[in-house]
């Protein structure tokens, strides 16, 4: 009996080992960089400009739309090309042409291409080869013989000097040298590799590039004269990575009946984040709405407390809530949500619109807990802004979703990512407000 315990241990730990060497084997690749995440913005008339928001280079993330500016950021350089994503799953592609200035900020102008449009012109290309590599039908049975001859091929000296007009003069020296080639004319696409150098380093990292055979024929600085956004505009997550992992989808199905319960779940915990900050615009002044704009920009990641109100102490009404919505993410392929949700917000007996930011995490026994919150309102925006989320993007290529804002000041906007450990949020990148 002695003797089969060794035997045991050791089987055991050949199994262990075999199970870590498996998931080692299953890890996905690591992205280092460059890896730039964007904004697309997308017009009912097909036209397509993109805002960069940040780049990471060797685990470190920049502001994209300042990084190595010089003059056009390097997310911005012509034939960079960007992957649409929603929730993960690829929607097209953008290939920037140019870039331009509006306001102080750079954006990005080019060709987006959807993914049903890709995929029908691969259809189109594999179609056309198979015709070009299909054997010729034969000739027709009962027509004509017809003798096949090589073709001769063809000779400089061909044309004899007796087959040549007598009368045509001798060429002098100058006619008879070949002719200088003119030198061709740089492209605007030539123009800024030159202006920005990008030639100079053999070795520079790059981001994803267009292959030579596809160039872009856009422009490379957007004028004034191209077609601008028309209609309604729609904001689309983008990722531009030379050598990173393909997307992978990140959303979490749920059920009508889990909708519905995570749905009430959320809402009572921004209608106590609401009530909270009313009864705190009541009861603090003016004069310190700065101080509490700064304490609370540095503990938003912070986990909530889940009681906002002190034991026995009566709460306020309920909000009205309006322009709900609660999306629901498999951000770590866990199968445990990660909900976010997004509302406006009205008090009785108050003038004031709030603007509800939420995001929390279920554990494996279905209950909630609060990551992130954040409450402003339309009277504030200049001390608070207010949160929209963009989507789940894998910002730094590990496989794992992280979480894009949009944050909006009356002074300008920026925009953040955030990363998803534990009940908590912690920032990856937090862009400075522009014009």
């Amino acid at each position: 009996m002695r003797r089969a315990q060794p035997a045991l241990v050791a089987v055991l730990l050949l199994v262990s080992l075999g199970l870590s060497f498996a998931q080692i084997a299953k890890k996905r690749p690591v992205s280092k960089g460059p890896r730039a995440v964007a904004l697309i913005q997308l017009a009912d008339n097909g036209r397509a400009h993109l805002i960069p928001v940040t780049i990471m280079i060797n685990g470190n993330f920049y502001d994209a739309s300042v990084y190595k500016a010089d003059p056009v950021p390097m997310a911005l350089q012509p034939g960079t090309v960007y992957e649409g994503v929603k929730a993960g799953v690829s929607q097209g592609l953008f290939t920037v042409g140019g870039a331009a200035q509006a306001n102080g900020n750079w954006f990005g102008d080019g060709k987006w291409v959807t993914a049903e449009q890709i995929t029908a012109e691969k259809e189109k290309s594999e179609a056309a080869r198979k015709a070009q590599d299909a054997p010729k039908p034969d000739e027709e049975i009962g027509g004509p013989p017809k003798l096949k001859r090589a073709p001769e091929p063809a000779s400089p000296a061909s044309s004899s000097p007796s087959s040549a007009p007598s009368s045509s003069p001798a060429p002098t020296k100058a006619e008879s040298s070949p002719p200088v080639p003119e030198p061709k004319p740089k492209t605007s696409s030539q123009d800024a590799s030159s202006s920005l150098g990008v030639q100079d380093d053999p070795n520079r990292p790059v981001l994803r590039r267009q292959p030579v055979s596809a160039t872009t024929h856009e422009q490379t600085k957007a004028s004034p004269e191209a077609e601008p956004l028309k209609g309604p505009v729609h904001f689309i997550a983008a990722v531009s990575d030379a050598d990173g992992p393909e997307p992978r989808p990140y959303t979490f199905k749920l059920k009508p009946e889990e909708e519905r319960n995570f749905l009430k779940k959320m809402l009572a915990m921004a209608g106590d984040e609401v009530r909270t900050r009313s009864e705190r615009m009541s009861a603090t002044s003016a004069t310190d709405e700065t101080d509490e704009a700064g304490k609370q920009a540095h503990t938003h990641s912070s986990r909530s407390s889940s009681k906002s109100k002190l034991p026995g102490k009566k709460q306020g009404p309920q909000p009205d809530f309006h322009q709900v919505e609660m999306k629901a993410f498999d951000i770590a392929n866990s199968n445990e949500a990660v909900l976010v949700l997004t509302a406006s917000a009205t008090v009785p007996g108050n003038d004031a619109q709030y603007l509800a930011a939420l995001v929390a995490r279920e554990d494996i026994y279905g209950d909630l807990h609060k990551a992130f919150a954040h409450v402003t309102d339309n009277q504030h925006l200049d001390v608070l802004p207010r949160y929209d989320f963009i989507d789940v993007v894998d910002a730094d290529g590990d496989g794992r979703g992280e979480l894009l804002f949009r944050k909006t000041w009356d002074s300008g906007t920026s925009f953040a990512v955030y990363r998803m450990i534990g009940d908590r949020l912690w920032p990856l990148f937090e862009g400075k407000p522009g014009s």
